[in-house]
């Protein structure tokens, strides 16, 4: 895509033998960009098709309605080793959970929370507390845990 040169090699007269004076050429010669992107073009529609990747099944309808999408901050209630409550970040009194949970379900659009307890925090505890979870609005009560524990099938991971 270089500049080319046009020579003018008009009959001016004066010496026949004198190089003529080149003039640059300003236009721009596009057919090997052209050239390219074609090539470019044809080789993505040739691909794109291959990269859908699955089984094509055809899905059965229902009525049920889809996943509700993460659009708030997720809420999470912590039981310490003590057994003290921690809604998000701040501490919480037993007594006032379930009135605190209330008012927080009637703000948010998710029924959904979770729940974090130390694992020397009592069974009946965390019963308890999943009970006024469920008072309080929240139905959707995820336990959270940390991963690489042991697998009951006798080997230790």
């Amino acid at each position: 895509m270089g500049a080319g040169v046009i020579r003018n090699s008009g009959g001016g007269g004066k010496r026949r033998g004198r190089r003529a004076k080149a003039k640059p050429m300003a236009e721009i010669n596009v057919t090997p960009f052209v050239d390219v992107m074609l090539v470019l073009l044809i080789i993505f529609m040739v691909a794109a098709p291959l990269l859908t990747v699955g089984v094509p099944i055809e899905l059965p309808k229902t009525a049920a309605t889809p996943l509700p999408s993460e659009e708030e901050q997720p809420l999470t209630l912590a039981i310490t080793a003590t057994g003290d409550l921690v809604l998000q970040s701040s501490p919480i009194n037993r007594d006032d959970l379930i009135t605190r949970l209330r008012a927080i379900a009637a703000e948010r659009k998710s029924d959904k929370i979770f729940l974090r307890a130390d694992g020397a925090v009592p069974y009946r505890t965390v019963m308890q507390v999943m009970g006024a979870l469920n008072a309080g609005g929240f139905r959707n009560i995820g336990l959270v845990t940390d991963s690489g524990g042991p697998k009951l099938d006798g080997r230790k991971n």
